[in-house]
């Protein structure tokens, strides 16, 4: 049976490219964005044509992660076309750039919003559902800057991304004993393929901005550089596509709990090893290791 599927942040970037794969696959897709009648009236086109010429199932649906009102419509949109949802995958995310002092915190406070925040929005949204049913798969897309190496520019970001990825440990074992399982994808630094680079945001502080030019002039453009340098030839943004849709056809109680995609190897990878390692012991000196596996349930 096929998979009915809720992508966010699929207007483009791993978004779109994992939107398409998993219809590609079999699956029934929706592919959330917002401004689908404006802004992003050609993807929500570009969808719609690729899913008549491959003939599969992708349709994009409105669902502004920043706003519960949209994402509630969303869920009941996809729960009234289908009565299910067994893929929910946290991809949107916002990506800024330059010395962590010059953001404001009101900027901050916007970039938590959109990168983990958003999650909660969907989660409470949607998982009463998946949690009646008893089954389903919560994919949370990370990044390797949660436990790798961390270039300076970028911090905002990073902290976001590591408050989303603590969330989904936790979510990890408390959705356990209902039956839904969860796998964090961890991609590295992927310099083409996405607009994560292309769309940053920057800081509002301008002064503060100029003033940490002098010391550390065209840093972020040497860092952008490095990071294009270090991935081997062929690591295509497509290869985090494709492990997602890997792990979506694995049978239930057989997905990865973490996964790296990390052609780059900032180190993430070999810190997670040893921080899921003490999780998972942890857990069981608190006699809660079964709290490491889905736990099937009648619906």
């Amino acid at each position: 049976m096929s998979n009915i599927v809720v992508i966010t942040g699929a207007s483009s970037g791993f978004g779109a490219l994992t939107a398409r794969t998993l219809a590609d696959k079999g699956d029934t897709v929706y592919a959330g964005m917002r401004n689908t009648t404006t802004r992003n009236a050609p993807q929500v086109q570009a969808a719609a044509d690729y899913s008549k010429d491959h003939g599969v199932d992708l349709r994009s649906i409105e669902l502004d992660v920043n706003a519960q009102d949209s994402v509630d419509a969303a869920i009941d949109r996809v729960l009234a076309e289908h009565g299910r949802i067994d893929v929910l995958i946290h991809n949107a995310g916002h990506m800024v750039t330059g010395p962590a002092e010059a953001f404001t915190p009101e900027q901050l406070a916007e970039l938590y919003d959109v990168n983990v925040l958003s999650t909660q929005r969907v989660n409470r949204a949607a998982l009463p559902h998946l949690r009646k049913a008893g089954r389903g798969l919560v994919i949370w897309v990370s990044s390797s800057s949660v436990k790798g190496g961390t270039p300076p520019y970028l911090a905002p970001y990073f902290a976001a991304k590591a408050a989303m990825d603590s969330l989904a440990a936790s979510y990890a074992a408390e959705l356990a004993r209902w039956g839904v399982e969860t796998s964090i994808v961890v991609p590295g630094s992927f310099t083409s393929g996405t607009n994560h680079f292309a769309h940053a945001g920057h800081p509002a502080d301008g002064v503060v901005a100029a003033e940490y030019e002098t010391r550390y002039a065209g840093l972020m453009t040497q860092v952008a550089e490095k990071l294009a340098a270090l991935a081997p030839e062929g690591a295509d943004a497509s290869l985090v596509s494709d492990e997602i849709a890997r792990i979506v056809a694995l049978p239930s109680g057989q997905r990865p709990y973490r996964v790296h995609i990390d052609p780059a190897d900032d180190g993430s990878e070999a810190v997670s090893v040893v921080a899921d390692r003490i999780r998972r012991d942890f857990l069981a000196r608190v006699d809660l290791a079964d709290l490491l596996s889905v736990h099937p349930t009648a619906a």
